[in-house]
C-alpha cells in the first residue's frame, strides 16, 4: 500500500538531535552501513547509530582519513561511489563476510562542483550522488534483511532546483552546477520511491529526505563570496540566523529516525524533512519545505530506475 505524503506528527520538530530520535530505541545486534559516515552529518549518523548499540560499517573513499575519524569501534572499508568496479568490489567483500543489513543510509555526496567527468564520461554529480548508491544497494541486495530494513537516501530542498533532465541527464549540452545537484537530489528521492514500490513484499522499505541547512565540507566546492551572495553568511562570515541551519547532530537526526524510527514502521516510499513526512510543496513556491510533485512520481521513478539498470548494468529486480 502507498504510503501518504502527509506529516504524520511525529513530536520531533527542526531541532531534534539524531541522539533525541534514538532515545528508548536500541540497536544491539543491527549492522548499518553509512556512506558518507566519517564527515558531516553523516559522521554524526555514525556516532549516534554506535551509542545507540549497532555496528556500523562505513565504505569510504578515503579509508585512512575515516579510520583516523572514526577510531576502532567502526569497520571502515574502501568505496568510490564514482567508480562502479570500487562499488562492485566493495559489495563482493560484503557479501563474502556472510552477514546482513539493517539499515543503509545513503548519506555521502557531492554539490555544486565544477564540470567533471567520471566513468564513461558522466556527470559527477548524477554519477556519485545516484548511480553510486543505485549501483551498490543492488549489488548488496542478497545481504538486505527481508522483514524489516530500510534504506534511507539523503536527498535535499536543492531537488527543487531540477527534475530528471530526460534530453541531457548527463549535461553534454553545457553544464550548470546547480540544476545538476538539484536533478541528482530529485534522482535520490526517486530511487527511494522506486526501491520501495520493489521491495516492500520483502518487507525492506525506504526513505528519502532534507537533512536541512548544515554548514559541513559539503560545502567545499563553494566560495565564500557566492555563499554571502546566496544570504547563507554575512559578510564576517556568520550564518544567516533566518535561514535556519542546523548543527550537525540536528542535521543528522531526520536520517537517523528514518532508519530506526517505529513510527514509520509499515509505511515507506515517503520523502521527510525535520523528522516527520514532509508535505507536497505548492508549484512556484520558495526553498519553504515539501517535496516536489515530479520527484515522487511513481512512473518518473519507475523511468529513472530502468534507466539507472541500463547505465549501470546492474539491477537486482
Amino acid at each position: 500500500m502507498t504510503t501518504a505524503q502527509h506529516k504524520i506528527g511525529t513530536g520531533f520538530g527542526a531541532q531534534s538531535t539524531a541522539d533525541d530520535v534514538l532515545r528508548g530505541i536500541d540497536l544491539p545486534g543491527k549492522l548499518a552501513l553509512v556512506t558518507g559516515g566519517y564527515s558531516g552529518i553523516g559522521l554524526e549518523t555514525t556516532r549516534a547509530l554506535v551509542r545507540a548499540g549497532a555496528h556500523v560499517v562505513v565504505p569510504a573513499r578515503r579509508p585512512a582519513a575515516a579510520k583516523k575519524v572514526l577510531g576502532a569501534g567502526v569497520e571502515v572499508d574502501e568505496l568510490d561511489l564514482g567508480d562502479l568496479d570500487s562499488v562492485r568490489a566493495f559489495a563482493e567483500r560484503f557479501l563474502a563476510s556472510g552477514r546482513t543489513i539493517d539499515i543503509v543510509v545513503n548519506s555521502a555526496g557531492i554539490m555544486a562542483c565544477p564540470e567533471t567527468r567520471v566513468g564513461p564520461g558522466w556527470e559527477a554529480q548524477f554519477a556519485t550522488n545516484h548511480l553510486g548508491h543505485y549501483a551498490l544497494v543492488n549489488r548488496l541486495w542478497p545481504a538486505i534483511a527481508p522483514g524489516g530494513a530500510r534504506v534511507v537516501s539523503v536527498s535535499s530542498a536543492g531537488h527543487r532546483r531540477s527534475a530528471i533532465r530526460w534530453d541531457d541527464v548527463m549535461f553534454e549540452h553545457g553544464y550548470d552546477k546547480w540544476a545538476a545537484y538539484g536533478q541528482a537530489k530529485t534522482a535520490n528521492v526517486l530511487f527511494a520511491v522506486r526501491l520501495d514500490t520493489l521491495a516492500r513484499d520483502a518487507g525492506v522499505r525506504a526513505f528519502a529526505l532534507h537533512p536541512g541547512g548544515i554548514l559541513t565540507p559539503l560545502q567545499r566546492h563553494l566560495p565564500r563570496e557566492e555563499m554571502v551572495a546566496a544570504g547563507w553568511f554575512d559578510e564576517n562570515g556568520n550564518p544567516n540566523p533566518d535561514i535556519g541551519i542546523k548543527t550537525p547532530e540536528q542535521g543528522a537526526a531526520t536520517q537517523t529516525w528514518a532508519a530506526t524510527s517505529p513510527q514509520l514502521d509499515g509505511l515507506g516510499g515517503v520523502y521527510c524533512e525535520d523528522c516527520d513526512i514532509a508535505e507536497i510543496a505548492p508549484e512556484g513556491a520558495e526553498f519553504r519545505g515539501g517535496v516536489c510533485n515530479y520527484a515522487v512520481d511513481p512512473e518518473q521513478a519507475a523511468r529513472l530506475w530502468t534507466l539507472s539498470a541500463e547505465l549501470t548494468g546492474v539491477s537486482a529486480f
